[in-house]
């Protein structure tokens, strides 16, 4: 009996020790304040609604439900349960907030080019998408009447939402080989469109042509003498039909795939004058079923190759179009609707928040996460409405990350990943700290540049809190003087139960859910003393608000 307690306390004490045996590091990263490393838009975050109809389906499983353009609100009861989500007025602490008011909707997708608009001098039936074997993606052409994109507009009008609609880039084309298409574009139908949609007032902040048509193209492929010259045509329909309207909507492409000869020529052959945004898409986790993708997610070097495309399209757009800013029209990590029980769970928010703070890294202005709702990888969930752990990780940033960013030094460990902006809204700096290791607590060392004239110190020492107790000092070097206590403020997001594929996420502790009003909840810091260390504990995520850095680009 005795041996059976013995080893019973032995067995329920493992996790303690375990616990005693997780490594820290010490680490310094040094923030430089004095000018922008890049500036975004003030509606970095965005997400996109798609076309794909119920019946659209991956590894035998169809993700989609009625979540598509032509039917998400289609009803009084989805369109007043996304309202409140995405913009339900709320108080906390800090004033009279928002969720997202305003969140950029991009509309568009893989089944952009084969949709009609019923207006006058429609060549073609107005019928909805059907599944058809040999049609492009598998479907054949589908018909947006305009009473639906009534019902969209005051959708979007009560929202708020600043809309971005991708435009069919293969109206009146035809199949020359395989997957590549030729022949001019039709602007016909285009251009009745718009010119309704200005006729019953409605905002459209910017017009895209055509869906991945770039390069090799995905289903189809156009080629950039061809685009370029029907994009011009575009240009020259906007100016017209917008000519005595205030606000000109600016025109984005080419919506693909990036691939630098490809985008060297649209941009040469265009010239200044015509597109205003190079957009491009990202699916860098590859596809859907693959049983790698949570590795792929938590590995530091694969997810710094994505750096190479940012850096590349930067290049070549300062070199060949400096008179266009970059977005990232559309990325939801894997492709083909997303992983099943990966990118609707908190482990991919690594993947999501580590691609923001990397894109705004390197220029671009806007981010669109596929999809709004829809997919394995919805910031919604297709079925009750209810958030994914993605959709918090996009409204914390939403509300803390300004469009300031600004270029942050650290001599830590690849697992940790640090992005710096400054805070939105408020003085300071807003840090995000994203902690891929299992095992390594990360001490933090936070220093101004400056006061940081002399070269990073090779701070970071690891080794068991076994043998040693965990350094809590930090020296806080360029803040600014204060009377009274210093406070800074933690987001600090971990999943339900440490569990990586929890779709719950909680927030210094407490499970983010929705009230019993099916309001969302408040998104409350914790308070420490600015004087203390920040630590970061493994596979979890925090943001930091600093709001006595003096971070004279921010002022």
């Amino acid at each position: 009996m005795e041996f059976c307690v013995a080893l019973f306390l032995v067995l329920t004490s493992l996790p303690a020790i375990f616990a005693q045996l997780q490594d820290t590091a010490d680490a310094t990263i040094v923030v430089e304040g004095t000018k922008f490393a890049a500036e975004v838009d003030k509606n970095f975050i965005c997400a996109t609604m798609d076309w794909w109809p119920h019946d659209k389906c991956n590894y035998n499983q169809c993700p989609w439900g009625y979540t598509s353009v032509m039917n998400l609100v289609g009803t009084r009861k989805s369109c007043f349960q996304i309202w409140p989500i995405l913009y339900l007025p709320m108080r906390s602490k800090t004033g009279y907030l928002t969720a997202f008011k305003p969140l950029r909707i991009r509309i568009g997708g893989s089944l952009q080019d084969r949709v009609l608009y019923d207006v006058e001098g429609l060549k073609l039936p107005c019928h909805p998408f059907q599944k058809q074997k040999g049609g492009l993606f598998g479907f054949s052409r589908g018909c947006l009447r305009m009473n639906r994109w009534d019902e969209l507009n005051h959708f979007f009008s009560m929202t708020g939402a600043v809309v971005t609609f991708g435009l069919n880039a293969l109206y009146g084309r035809h199949v020359i080989y395989k997957s590549s298409w030729g022949g001019d574009w039709d602007s016909s139908n285009a251009y009745e469109f718009i010119k309704y949609t200005i006729s019953k007032g409605y905002k459209i902040d910017s017009w895209e042509f055509g869906n991945e048509l770039c390069g090799t193209g995905v289903g189809a492929r156009v080629s950039a003498e061809q685009y370029g010259k029907d994009l011009a045509n575009l240009r020259k329909i906007i100016d017209e039909l917008y000519e005595k309207s205030s606000i000109k909507p600016t025109l984005v492409a080419p919506g693909g795939f990036y691939e630098q000869k490809w985008f060297t020529d649209l941009l040469q052959i265009t010239g200044s004058g015509v597109v205003n945004i190079v957009t491009h898409h990202l699916y860098n986790l590859g596809p859907g079923d693959d049983p790698n993708l949570v590795n792929k997610i938590l590995s530091p070097h694969y997810l710094n190759k994505t750096a190479a495309t940012f850096i590349d399209l930067d290049q070549t757009r300062k070199q060949y179009g400096p008179w266009a800013s970059a977005w990232v029209g559309e990325s939801g990590g894997a492709y083909n609707s997303g992983g099943r029980d990966v990118s609707n769970t908190f482990v991919d928010s690594f993947w999501y928040l580590d691609q923001l703070g990397m894109a705004a890294q390197y220029n671009s202005k806007v981010y669109c996460r596929q999809s709004l709702i829809g997919g394995n990888y919805g910031l919604l969930d297709k079925d009750t409405f209810i958030p994914n752990p993605d959709y918090y990780s996009a409204l914390l940033w939403h509300r803390l990350m300004g469009e300031g960013v600004l270029a942050i030094k650290s001599n830590t460990s690849p697992f940790l990943r640090t992005y710096a902006h400054c805070s939105k809204g408020r003085p300071g700096v807003t840090l995000l700290l994203i902690n891929l290791s299992n095992q390594t607590e990360f001490i933090l060392n936070v220093e101004n540049g400056l006061s940081s004239l002399h070269a990073l110190r090779n701070t970071i020492h690891r080794q068991s809190s076994v043998i040693r107790g965990v350094k809590r000092a930090v020296s806080w070097v360029g803040q600014k003087t204060s009377d009274g206590p210093i406070y800074r403020e933690e987001y600090h997001l971990t999943p339900a139960n440490g569990r990586l594929r929890s779709k719950t996420m909680l927030l210094n502790g407490t499970p983010l859910e929705l009230t019993k009003d099916g309001d969302i909840p408040k998104l409350e810091p914790a308070f420490s003393n600015e004087n203390s260390a920040v630590s970061i504990t493994p596979r979890t995520i925090k943001f930091v608000v600093l709001p006595n850095f003096d971070a004279p680009a921010c002022s």
